[in-house]
């Protein structure tokens, strides 16, 4: 079983998603065929927080990061 993340949108009053190439390529789904589809809400990622305790950059982290090695 493919698994893939997907952002709904809403066309024509319907709301749609759009299968990705490699679950269909995996899955070999054709045009027409009927799916059956499990659908549950991703939990979204915070990343408030997620660099804390990172400085701002210095003048020597710039130069090192141009250092040829």
């Amino acid at each position: 079983m493919a698994r893939a993340i997907v952002k709904s949108r809403k066309a024509e009053g319907s709301i749609i998603i759009r299968i990705p190439k490699q679950v269909v390529e995996h899955e070999r789904i054709q045009e027409g065929e009927l799916l059956e589809i499990e659908a549950r809400k991703a939990k979204k990622k915070d990343w408030f927080g997620a660099f804390k305790g990172i400085g701002p950059f210095t003048r020597k982290d710039e130069l090192d990061s141009h250092e040829l090695k």
